[in-house]
């Protein structure tokens, strides 16, 4: 890979995992337009890794409270607001981590295309508008309940589809069943932590089953690059998001899908 395309690629990832727009459609568009290589197992690792200490550190607070409340539960029967939320990101998991396991060749094969891509990139756009402007934005994250958990996890699946965008699908998904925008957004992130976590792992067991010589400057670059740029990405879309709503994203996404449309057709 290029230095240019190292820099690129890793602020792609890094502002576009969190964003709801689309991570994976971008990081897809760069070989698909520009004709540039694929950039290969070894830095989507890195890419990954990067994004997910960065979500790590933005919730450190949350997810250790989560966490210690989740384990006293299991171990000592102690109930409490921050376990019911930890059992909520445990279900809200599950159907994503499922179905990606069974149908990731699939997936792979037939829905990494740029007419796949614009048509997703547009309709979610469109579902996210609707949610945004219908949804009561009243019950706040204590208030999450097992179905609406099991709902946005099954929501989340759909992000499987490139174009879909998991964050953007999520945040529709919570802001249809009522929820705030910052709750949405908050839970959307906390949901993505063991996903990202099992997508590295998974990632790197292929990496490391591939015997790949991976360029190791190109990987801690990628690393620092999508961290950086993800961390700042969290902290400006959570202290913007009440006042400017979902629509910039959505007007973005329909350009970028008819723009792709253009383009292909």
């Amino acid at each position: 890979m290029d230095w240019l395309h190292v820099v690129v690629l890793a602020l792609i990832q890094g502002i576009s995992e969190f964003l709801p727009v689309s991570s994976s459609a971008h990081l897809i568009l760069p070989s698909q337009l520009l004709g540039w290589p694929d950039q290969g197992l070894a830095f989507d690792v890195a890419v990954h890794v990067g994004t997910l200490l960065a979500v790590l550190i933005a919730f450190r607070h949350q997810v250790w409270t989560i966490a210690r409340g989740w384990l006293a539960q299991v171990f000592k029967r102690r109930a409490s607001e921050e376990a019911r939320i930890g059992w909520a990101v445990i279900i809200a998991t599950l159907p994503a981590g499922i179905i990606g396991f069974l149908a990731d060749d699939l997936i792979s094969v037939w829905a990494r295309s740029g007419l796949v891509i614009a048509t997703t990139t547009i309709i979610f756009g469109l579902l996210l508008w609707w949610a945004d402007a219908r949804g009561e934005r009243r019950l706040a994250m204590a208030q999450l309940g097992w179905k609406s958990a099991l709902l946005i996890g099954l929501a989340q699946a759909l992000a499987l589809i490139p174009g879909t965008s998991r964050s953007g699908i999520t945040i529709t998904a919570a802001l249809m069943l009522g929820f705030t925008r910052q709750s949405a957004a908050q839970f959307s992130f906390l949901i993505s932590i063991p996903l990202i976590l099992a997508a590295g792992l998974f990632k790197g067991i292929e990496l490391a089953g591939s015997g790949s010589d991976a360029h190791w400057r190109a990987i801690g670059v990628g690393v620092l690059l999508s961290f950086v740029s993800a961390f700042i990405c969290i902290r400006l879309f959570l202290a913007a998001l009440d006042r400017i709503g979902m629509l910039p994203f959505v007007i973005y996404r329909l350009a970028l899908g008819l723009l792709l449309l253009l383009l292909l057709l």
